[in-house]
């Protein structure tokens, strides 16, 4: 399968937070914002976006951990957190790019996506009702974002070109 992770539209997220509360709900049992391993955001002042676990490449939280209770699957290339040797001193979240690890404010230990590990597809997705978060790899970020660039040269050629769309 690769390496796969949830990317968030942010032209489509309109910050409902229900990805969020899926998330806790079906993790924690309880529908609690804090509890979410996927944090929806404001990136500017109109714009949400949800960020769970991108499953990078070459993890920083994976090496920053000095009790190496995070590894990655090798079938899906996600972060798994083992409670067990994870003592919440959250060198992962503060290594962590996209902010996408998270303190369990219950547990008080570091929370991940896992994909919702064991049903068919992620909860948060499922709910969505905008559509606009999506499972992809990172060969699927790079063609949709050649989609969008190839569309929005198209529609320029368009505009300085009147006479073709006449023809």
């Amino acid at each position: 399968m690769g390496r796969t992770y949830i990317v968030c539209d942010p032209q489509l997220c309109v910050g409902c937070h229900l990805c969020d509360l899926v998330c806790a709900g079906t993790k924690e049992g309880r529908f609690d914002l804090k509890l979410s391993s996927i944090r929806t955001v404001r990136v500017e002042p109109v714009q949400m976006l949800s960020i769970p676990c991108r499953a990078c490449e070459e993890p920083a939280c994976i090496k920053v951990c000095p009790r190496d209770a995070l590894t990655r699957r090798p079938d899906t290339g996600m972060i798994i957190v083992d409670n067990v040797k994870c003592d919440g001193c959250a060198w992962c979240v503060e290594a962590c790019a996209f902010g996408a690890v998270v303190m369990n404010s219950t547990t008080k230990r570091v929370a991940m996506c896992d994909l919702c590990e064991g049903l068919p597809q992620p909860r948060c997705i499922e709910f969505c009702p905008k559509g606009a978060l999506v499972l992809t790899s990172p060969n699927g970020v790079s063609q949709r974002n050649r989609e969008r660039v190839v569309s929005r040269l198209l529609a320029e050629w368009e505009k300085e070109r009147p006479e073709r769309r006449q023809g």
